[in-house]
């Protein structure tokens, strides 16, 4: 059976400004999400799943069902505040999203194989997909899934700071730990984080850090319905709680109920933080279709 990807676009990007996930990117027009897709497909990936909001997906899905139509199976599911399990009621104050592993719990019902989840504003590069590809035909189980880890020093924004999930691994590389860290920023030779309280601490340029690209064999679901019902039972009053998708992953790695493995990425990584990421991003893609890595017109 062959794997399917999920991509989590229903998110604005509050700090870079309006629908981001469909600004366009390559020399004609691609968006990253279309770098991703092409990138999937090259790795064995058969169908693509996209978490959007019923408010733009006719504005979204007039892009994608034209440019990939005949490339990929393709369907939507719509992540919204009141898609909660029987018994709940939508808090009336609530207006912030429910996070990631709301966001994926959406594709329950149309997902029944292993399955890696991305961001739609991240460029994630062709090897990190054929690495995921190869942990699905060998190393994944309903007990091992798997994350891509990339190095810090390849995903810095030059216009700001950026927050990063900090990871470490143990002697078979499985993961242990990611520390949230924030406002992230190289100082001259280094990278240092800052606290809250406004002290610096320096970090390692070669730190594996995670981007949300994660494989999953399809019994998350069930992790995923079980652990948000226990996150709604204990915060679904508090305004800005988020049920995140690593907290998720540590609930079963704590409880000896699965791992995950974190394999290296030494692809490019480039992402729209904010407005003017998009220069960036653009120019390096620019470059990876001049070294011939991208066609020129991606769907031709």
């Amino acid at each position: 059976m062959k794997p399917t990807l999920l991509i989590l676009a229903a998110g604005m990007g509050s700090r870079y400004g309006g629908l981001k996930q469909i600004e366009p990117v390559g020399p004609n027009g691609e968006t990253i999400i279309e770098y991703s897709v092409f990138d999937a497909i090259r790795a064995g990936f058969d169908k693509v799943v996209f978490v959007i909001r019923e408010s733009f997906s006719e504005e979204f899905k007039s892009i994608f069902d034209n440019r990939l139509k005949g490339k990929i199976q393709v369907e939507y599911v719509y992540q919204e505040l009141d898609k909660l399990p029987e018994g709940y009621i939508l808090p009336d104050n609530r207006v912030k999203p429910w996070g990631t592993g709301h966001a994926i719990l959406m594709a329950k019902d149309v997902i029944d194989a292993p399955f890696a989840a991305i961001n739609a504003d991240d460029f994630y590069g062709f090897q990190a997909f054929e690495e995921v590809a190869g942990f699905f035909q060998h190393g994944v189980s309903d007990k091992q899934y798997c994350m891509v880890g990339y190095q810090l020093k390849n995903t810095l924004s030059e216009f700001g700071t950026v927050s990063r999930g900090v990871c470490k691994t143990d002697a078979n590389n499985n993961l242990v730990e990611i520390t949230e860290r924030t406002k992230i920023a190289r100082e001259g030779a280094d990278i240092f984080f800052t606290d809250e309280d406004g002290s610096k601490t320096k970090l390692d340029d070669d730190q594996a850090v995670s981007m949300n690209f994660w494989g999953f064999h399809p019994t998350l679901f069930e992790h995923l319905e079980s652990q948000f019902k226990s996150f709604l039972d204990e915060k679904i009053n508090e305004e800005k709680s988020e049920f995140y998708i690593p907290s998720v992953v540590f609930e079963l790695i704590r409880s000896n109920q699965a791992n995950s493995t974190v394999l290296k990425a030494d692809s490019p990584w480039f992402g729209v933080t904010y407005p003017e990421d998009k220069n960036h991003v653009v120019k390096e893609i620019q470059k990876l279709t001049d070294q011939g890595v991208y066609p020129n017109k991606l769907w031709e």
